[in-house]
């Protein structure tokens, strides 16, 4: 999870929603990504979905059913489809997301019993260093954008 935590703070400092995703197998590091949508234009780059393709590219398989998936906070319904159709066997996340997690937190995509492909997953890995950097993150884009006024 730390890689993870190291790759959500690339995210921060080029002002991306600080998510990040490392994927392993076999021991070895064979993806590592953060969201990329602001800097690709991009709303389908994050860093989990950029870390999928990585990995199938390291592997030659569209299957990576060896991998484990490190992330730093849950994934959202978007990424938690493309984990199972890809056969991830293990997600590890972070902080949970109140507002659009899909691991249990709004939706549970990965424990559906109706989908051909159930991934374990471990919630809370860095839970406390992932909401630090989003609360930062969060925090200092309310501060740009100033106060809200009515009319």
């Amino acid at each position: 999870m730390g890689l993870a935590l190291r790759e959500a703070a690339r995210a921060l400092e080029q002002g991306e929603v600080p998510v990040g995703a490392v994927m392993v197998s076999a021991g070895s590091v064979i993806a590592r990504s953060h969201n990329q949508v602001r800097m690709l234009r991009d709303p389908t780059a994050h860093a989990e979905m950029l870390a999928i393709t990585q990995a199938s590219a390291a592997l030659e398989n569209e299957r990576l059913r060896t991998v484990t998936l490190y992330v730093s906070l849950e994934p959202c319904a978007m990424c938690a489809g493309a984990l199972v159709l890809s056969r991830v066997d293990r997600v590890v996340y972070g902080a949970a997301d109140r507002k659009a997690g899909a691991c249990g937190s709004v939706f549970d995509i990965l424990a559906d019993p109706r989908l051909n492909h159930r991934p374990v997953v471990r919630a809370g890995v860095g839970a406390a260093a992932a909401a630090a950097m989003l609360t930062e993150f969060f925090q200092s884009r309310r501060q740009l954008r100033g106060p809200v006024v009515e009319s």
